[in-house]
Order: C-alpha cells, then structure tokens, then sequence
C-alpha cells in the first residue's frame, strides 16, 4: 500500500531546549528514520572545550523564522 502525503508546515518560533549528539527533530511526516551516528573532529581539537561562563541553566535563546513567501 503506497501513501502520498502533501503537507504545508508553517512555524514562526521554534524552541529546541537542548541538542545532543543523538538528538532527532522532525517536524511532518517521515516514513521511517534510521539510526545514523558520525563523530567528527573537523577541528583538530585533542581536549574538552572549556566551560561556559556568565549563563545560567534558565536562560532561554528563541531564534526567530523567516515569513513564508
């Protein structure tokens, strides 16, 4: 059995509370997602980044979406 879906999917603000290295968002319909992890280090880095200063665990970063056209 085959399923066509058409969706049209406007979002003005998102909030994404954390993002972590096994994070998935979906936003519509998926017929399946597969498991898919890759590790890079583009950077060259050799340690752990250094820890953050000056925020607290309450502060909240909202990133405002382009209009649809």
């Amino acid at each position: 059995m085959a399923w066509n879906i058409y969706q049209n999917i406007s979002i003005n603000y998102i909030r994404v509370d954390s993002v972590t290295n096994s994070s998935v968002l979906q936003i519509g319909s998926s017929g399946s997602i597969q498991a898919l992890s890759q590790l890079y280090n583009t950077g060259g880095f050799t340690g752990p980044a250094p820890q953050l200063t000056g925020t607290t665990a309450q502060e909240v970063s909202l990133v405002r979406l382009p209009l649809p056209v």
